[in-house]
């Protein structure tokens, strides 16, 4: 597969269980190294990038990278000082904020719900202010006002010139600031279309896609 995402750009990889979604996004993270090909960011080699670079990279996989023992204003203060930020308190109540859970800052994350936790681990994500943010399946977990929480911060990020890539199965949670979309099936990109259609007929179109690529 080969593709570009510009800043200001939501890209929406779609596609069944066991397509190829989560290993692209541990790649695009430096999480797994691939056995062929080149990934750059900002016109520059990324995959032997210098570690110092990692902060241009914003991460929501399946695991939350949170501390069960720790509250969530704890867990984003130790990231906070992993990233070295500045004003990391009102930093860390915004980000909260964006995803609608600053009321739970003092609860320790081992008590959390999973939308909950979902959430905090969102908001650890978006802390630091990366330029490329990479979602994991995002919407697992979250009820519908979650959702537009979530999609709301993304509006946001994306206006604010942020580059996104967010992984889903659930076509029916596409943000509305989507603005292009690949289908993948077995680590190959089948179908492809630009923001109109990420939110218009791509349900239809996905299942097309994934019925063609079974059949062939």
């Amino acid at each position: 597969m080969s593709f570009s995402l510009d800043q200001g750009e939501l890209l929406v990889v779609a596609g069944p269980n066991g397509a190829g979604k989560t290993t692209l996004v541990r790649t695009l993270a430096r999480l797994s190294r691939p056995s062929a090909g080149k990934v750059r960011l900002g016109g520059a080699e990324w995959l032997d990038a210098p570690a110092a670079r990692q902060r241009e990279v914003g991460l929501l996989s399946h695991a939350t990278y949170l501390y069960d023992r720790l509250t969530a204003l704890e867990n984003l203060e130790f990231y906070a000082r992993l990233y070295g930020l500045d004003g990391a308190r009102a930093r860390i109540y915004s980000a909260l904020e964006k995803v609608g859970v600053r009321d739970l800052a003092g609860r320790r994350t081992g008590t959390l719900s999973r939308g909950q936790a979902q959430r905090v681990s969102i908001a650890r994500a978006i802390l630091h202010d990366p330029r490329l943010l990479l979602l994991d399946e995002p919407q697992a977990g979250l009820d519908p006002h979650a959702v537009r929480r979530l999609n709301g911060a993304l509006a946001e990020l994306r206006t604010a010139g942020r580059a996104i890539l967010l992984t889903t199965h659930d076509l029916a949670r596409v943000p509305e600031s989507a603005s292009r979309f690949l289908i993948l099936v077995d680590g190959r990109v089948v179908d492809a279309g630009n923001r109109a259609e990420a939110r218009n007929g791509l349900e239809l179109r996905y299942e097309r896609a994934v019925a063609r690529s079974v059949e062939q």
